[in-house]
């Protein structure tokens, strides 16, 4: 496999705004903010990644400021100069920078699409390289679409109905103490046989147990995250106590902390989040770490743009990622993106993968710089981050 030494790195801070908000327990931003990681080699190749993340603490800790200093002050100058057979050699690199995921994931995707380009290769087929045999992935990833809490039952319906009829096969909806079962029991009736799964963003506790056990009742595929963000144990309380199982997100950073999980059953699905666990390094820890012990999997999403999103399908299409991703279509959130092409939901509830090589799409630089502006028109202290 060819190698590359790193000449420069560029971030660029993005925010576009959505086709439609999303809304959850966290409450709900009007764009999606980014910052866009451009590495470049000293055989002038470049790759892309994406940072992403909110411009407040509340998914995680990290923000749009604290990965701008990470990145900026200690990861881009353990980067230059640095000759590099894999990514995988990045987490060793970084060792000395605890913590800050979502800050080392943008660089680490920014250096597997490079080096993907580098050997002539999908990055679909780069993460296989990585993989035991069996593991090539296919040319589709399935996907789902993640719905927002709305004003009204009468709207929630209203909206299901629509990304139903535009195909999507799993429905994901966020959820919060008060907007729950009542909204599971009206969504089921209005569509008996949709897969369904909610979402709670950590909005309830163990108080809330005998509620969470009415949602036994309709069905579902999973309910996300219920407990605290930085969770297991009570988790593994609350799980024997309900039938539907329970998917862990926030509160799984590593292989290790999931390993943790199953011992206390804490969950039987895993959302795997890439930028959430530091990179796609991590990811085929855990990847590989759910096929071992046959754990359902899926690839969760953070609003990302074209970047983000083509990186993301290429990991969903490995063959150890049995449920549905949240990765939707293009048209589900900009238009529009910084990349072309746009992802398109094909029949089936599926999106191709890329052909081309590395992330397989092209970014756009004037739109890039569009979304720039974007960014210091929302943010009057937009001069501290250029």
């Amino acid at each position: 496999m060819n190698s590359i030494t790193i000449q420069d790195v560029k971030l660029h801070v993005v925010a576009l705004p959505l086709v439609e908000l999303l809304k959850t327990s966290f409450g709900a931003e009007p764009y999606k903010s980014a910052i866009i990681v451009e590495v470049v080699s000293t055989d002038g190749l470049v790759g892309w990644g994406e940072t992403a993340l909110k411009t407040k603490p509340s998914y995680g800790a990290e923000t749009i400021l604290t990965v701008l200093h990470i990145t900026r002050d200690f990861l881009i100058p353990r980067l230059l100069g640095a000759t590099l057979e894999s990514p995988t050699e990045l987490p060793r690199l970084f060792n000395s920078v605890r913590g800050n995921h979502h800050a080392r994931a943008g660089v680490e995707a920014a250096v597997w699409d490079l080096l993907a380009k580098a050997n002539d290769m999908r990055l679909a087929d780069y993460f296989a390289v990585h993989l035991p045999e069996g593991n090539q992935p296919r040319d589709l990833a399935t996907v789902g679409v993640s719905i927002g809490i709305q004003d009204s039952l009468d709207e929630q319906i209203a909206l299901i109905g629509k990304r139903v009829d535009e195909g999507y096969r799993r429905i994901k909806l966020k959820i919060a103490p008060g907007w729950d079962v009542e909204v599971a029991r009206a969504v089921r009736d209005a569509f008996p046989d949709i897969s369904l799964m909610l979402d709670a963003n950590s909005a309830y506790s163990l108080k809330d147990a005998e509620r969470l056990k009415q949602l036994d009742q309709f069905d579902l595929l999973m309910i996300e995250q219920p407990l605290s963000y930085d969770d297991i144990f009570e988790h593994g309380q609350l799980q024997p106590q309900l039938k539907t199982p329970i998917c862990l997100d926030e509160s799984i950073y590593s292989a290790h902390d999931w390993k943790i999980a199953l011992q206390l059953g804490a969950g039987k699905i895993l959302n795997l989040k890439p930028t959430r666990v530091g990179g796609f390094a991590e990811s085929l820890k855990l990847y590989q770490l759910c096929v071992e012990r046959g754990n359902p999997l899926w690839i969760g999403g953070m609003l990302e743009t074209g970047i983000g999103r083509a990186a993301n399908v290429a990991f969903a299409s490995l063959p150890g990622v049995t449920l549905p991703s949240d990765i939707s279509a293009t048209n589900r959130y900009f238009d529009p993106d910084i990349a072309e092409p746009p992802f398109v939901l094909q029949e089936g509830s599926f999106l191709r993968v890329p052909g081309g090589i590395g992330i397989g799409v092209e970014v756009c630089r004037d739109r890039i710089a569009e979304a720039q502006e974007t960014w210091r028109r929302y943010n009057p202290f937009a001069p501290l981050w250029r």
